[in-house]
């Protein structure tokens, strides 16, 4: 008896990217999956973070209550920084763009979007000062130069370092939630 939704060899579907009817457009969504650059760092801090907290229950054994809760913090701080690591990235929904780094977040409607598109300029290297010949996607505001905002994706940041199909992908996907939404 083959178990098809078992093994490696079975043809896949194309059609798993297309939102199904009953998916919500108002909701917030990212157009791709976190790449493994991403995934990785975010699962090293988050293992790191159990070490201090196993730590912090060993000083609380052992020390005072003060420390613990002192490495205690520590972990909990580690751990919001793997998660909003995992949250980083562009995000769309029918109500306009959402471009999420470390420290910020930026929201604009879809009528403040003058035009998106995909350039081939120096970008930076996984988010270091680096720069290296890329690809970018970039969002022009209405009233603004093309020079002003940063990138909402590259093919160099952690999401998409080494995977220039999914960062095609990616790009396509937010460009035709731009026609869609900027047009009604």
């Amino acid at each position: 008896m083959p178990l098809s939704f078992l093994t490696a060899d079975r043809a896949f579907d194309t059609t798993d990217d297309v939102a199904l009817p009953h998916d919500d457009r108002d909701l917030w969504r990212r157009p791709y999956r976190p790449g493994p650059w991403r995934v990785g760092v975010a699962a090293l801090v988050l293992l790191l973070a159990s070490f201090v907290l196993f730590s912090a229950i060993i000083i609380a054994a052992t020390d005072s209550l003060s420390a613990a809760g002192v490495v205690f913090g520590v972990a909990v701080v580690m751990i919001a920084c793997a998660l909003r690591l995992l949250r980083m990235g562009a995000w769309v929904s029918a109500h306009g763009v959402r471009h999420v780094s470390f420290f910020s977040t930026r929201t604009m409607t879809w009528q403040q979007v003058a035009s998106v598109r995909t350039v081939q300029q120096p970008v930076r290297w996984l988010g270091l000062p680096r720069t290296v010949q890329g690809q970018a996607l970039l969002l022009v505001r209405q009233g603004r130069s093309t020079e002003t905002g940063p990138a909402l994706l590259t093919t160099h940041n952690a999401d998409f370092l080494g995977r220039d199909e999914a960062f095609d992908r990616a790009a396509d996907a937010v460009e035709a939630w731009a026609g869609e939404y900027r047009r009604g």
